[in-house]
This record gives C-alpha cells, structure tokens and sequence, in this order.
C-alpha cells in the first residue's frame, strides 16, 4: 500500500505502509509508514491526484498531467492537452482517464496508449470537480458557470444542464450510484435518484475543502478546520466529530482492506494520516500511523498493489446498456433533475483539436505522451505561444 500525496512545493511524496506485527492483548494494531520517494515533476503546485491498479498521475497549476508507472516506480511522461490549472482527475478501471481544468474542458484518455480519445467543452468557466457513476455509463462535473451537467459516457455527449444558484466546487457519487452530492461552500446538498430532488442539506461549520463516501448512507466531510466530521445523508445528522489535524484539512479518502475499513486524510499541516473506522459510526476512528511530511499538502491518494480492479473500461458505444431505455430515461431526467437538454451528439476532436501534427520535429499539445525530458521545452514554447496571441498590433 502506498500513500501518495501533492503539495504547495511542487513535490509528490510516496509512503509504503505495513502493518506492524499482530499487537498483544487489548493492545491496537498499528502501521508503520516508510519514504518511498519524493518527485519534483511539475513546476507548479500540484492540485489533483487519481489512482489505478498501476499508475498513478498528478495534475498542477503548470497545466500539465504527469504519468508515474507505481509498479516500476518510474516516470512516464506528462499529458498536455489543457490550458489552466488542472482541476480533477478521475480514473474509471484500467483504461480510462477523464481530466477536468480551468480550461472548461473534459478530457477523455485511453490510459493504455495514453491518448486523448474526446476532448468536450463542458462549461462555460472553469471545471471545478466531476465524479463518474460506478456503472460507468454517466458522469457529472460542476463549473463555475453555475451549472451541474450529466455527460452520457456511451454516446460520449452531454446528457443535460442543471441551474445552481451558486457555484459548487464538489461533487460525489455515493459506492452504489444512489445517490450523489453537490458542495457549495460549507453545504452539501444530497440528490436521490428515486426522488428527482434534493433530499436533504448538511451544513458544516466551515468551508467544505473535501468529502468521501463510508458507506451508501455516511459521509464524511472535512472543511477549513482540524475537525473531521462523519454525517448520516438519511437523517443530516453528524454522527461523530474529531480532530485530524492542527491545521486545515485539504483532502480525504477511503478504502476497505480484509481487515477493516480505512480513511485517509492529507492536511496543510504536513501530515499524512491514516484512520481506522469503527463498526460503530458514533465512534470517532482511531489513529493508526501519521508521517509528517514537512510540505503544504494539496491532494491525496491511496496505491492498492495487491487489489484487482474488475472496472476494465468505460463502455464502449456499441455495447447494449443492462438499463432499460424506459429506466435510462426516468434516471436522467428524474433523477439528475434537468433543467435544460442539450440536443445531439458532440463532436469527436478533430487531429487541430487535439493538436496532432506532420511535422515530427515540432512539439505538440494534444493526445501525444510528452517524455519527461521534452516538458519543459514544450511548456516553453506553449507560453511563448500564448503571449504572442495577447499581442495586439499597435494602432
């Protein structure tokens, strides 16, 4: 297992965990974290993290996907298709990656080949967060157009356009798919599919900066504070309550081992924590090692070597849905609560969009691997690029 985790310095830090020998009696088990490696990829502060069965990648504020093979414990390369801060990144399975950043663009990659396979200008402003459903067959993202959207991931088109009030910065689909939620400042507003509305709001003291689903019904919920909070999305009541950290708490997840269940959470104090969740949820966890890692922690990540994801892929257009058109129906437009449908299938990216090239010699953004070696050149004369287009001609 290998706790990985972004910072404000520009540095991905990677930890292996093992548990420490069966403790005696009454006694907790602990785990024993150990450096494993620090990276210095990007040249700005890295703002994503997302994870498979053997890569890991890491997007920043230098608009740029970086690619670690965790196995050979190798780099990869970088992805440069955005232009802005890379906002989200979100593995489905082995095979695909989707991207969101300021750029309003949602990237699709094959994470084989490692090529941008649909590139879709989902909003008007920035892409602030997005979540596939389990099933893979929808996604969601919010923007800071105000808007929540449902992408259709086997037509590979936007399903439709629901107006917020606000802009929201998060939004989760819960282990099953049942539910979801959509973040705006310190509310979270939770969606059911069987009720086409919102069932219900939580309201956290602070700003919410991060949240993950325990189960289908808690959730916990981490804010500008120390204090992490475990919820009842039926009731809206906080289960339990208890301090992580000595500073905000910027990112959490969690992951079920044979043992138990697990919770991890990344703060600007420096520390990596790992937590232990009790069968009771009215029990705050306990802790079961912490590494200080001396940086402003920004994102955060869980490597599983020995799990096997049985997620391969997205499904392909082809593939007949095990939804019923009538039930495919009633969730999209029930469920997802639509307030406008967009119309038509968008188009596939063409070789400009993509920024593909005859010229071999020229560096490319675009569904081309950029090798480690080469990136600071492209950046380079990407930035080089974009303040010769801000030149206007003197009257």
């Amino acid at each position: 297992m290998e706790l990985v985790a972004g910072s404000y310095e520009q540095v991905l830090f990677g930890f292996s965990v093992r548990p420490k020998p069966e403790a005696s009696g009454d006694e907790e088990q602990k785990w024993t974290p150990a450096a494993d490696f620090t990276h210095h990829a990007h040249t700005a502060s890295l703002s994503a993290v997302a994870v498979n069965s053997r890569f890991l990648v890491t997007g920043s504020k230098d608009e740029t996907i970086h690619i670690y093979d965790m196995k050979k414990k190798t780099d990869h390369g970088a992805l440069v298709h955005h232009n802005g801060t890379i906002t989200c990144l979100k593995f489905y399975g082995n095979r695909h990656l989707i991207s969101g950043a300021e750029d309003g663009l949602i990237c699709v990659w094959d994470a084989k080949k490692w090529e941008c396979l649909k590139s879709i200008r989902a909003h008007k402003g920035h892409v602030t967060f997005l979540s596939i459903h389990p099933s893979g067959k929808l996604a969601l993202s919010v923007g800071t157009d105000k808007t929540l959207r449902t992408w259709n991931l086997v037509e590979g088109r936007s399903a439709f356009i629901k107006n917020i009030k606000q802009n929201a910065h998060i939004v989760e689909w819960s282990p099953k798919g049942e539910k979801y939620v959509v973040v705006i400042l310190n509310k979270i507003d939770i969606y059911h599919l069987d009720t086409a509305s919102i069932s219900g709001t939580i309201t956290n003291e602070k700003r919410v900066s991060s949240v993950t689903f325990l189960s289908e019904s808690v959730l916990a919920v981490a804010g500008d504070e120390e204090v992490v909070r475990l919820f009842d999305c039926d009731s809206q009541l906080c289960l339990c309550e208890f301090k992580a950290h000595e500073n905000r708490v910027k990112d959490m997840c969690s992951f079920e081992i044979p043992e138990y269940h697990v919770m991890v959470t990344a703060s600007n104090d420096g520390f990596i924590k790992m937590w232990k969740l009790q069968q009771d949820q009215k029990v705050p966890p306990s802790l079961l090692c912490e590494v200080n890692t001396h940086a402003r922690l920004t994102c955060l990540g869980v490597w599983l070597d020995t799990v096997t994801d049985t997620k391969e892929s997205l499904p392909p257009a082809a593939e007949p849905s095990s939804v019923s058109e009538e039930e495919q129906s009633s969730v999209n437009t029930k469920a997802l609560g639509a307030r406008e449908q967009e119309g038509g299938a968008l188009p596939q990216p063409s070789t400009e969009e993509c920024g593909l090239t005859s010229n071999g010699n020229e560096p490319v953004r675009g569904n081309a691997l950029v090798p480690s070696k080469k990136r600071k050149t492209v950046e380079m004369l990407e930035k080089k690029k974009r303040k010769k287009q801000k030149i206007k001609p003197v009257q």
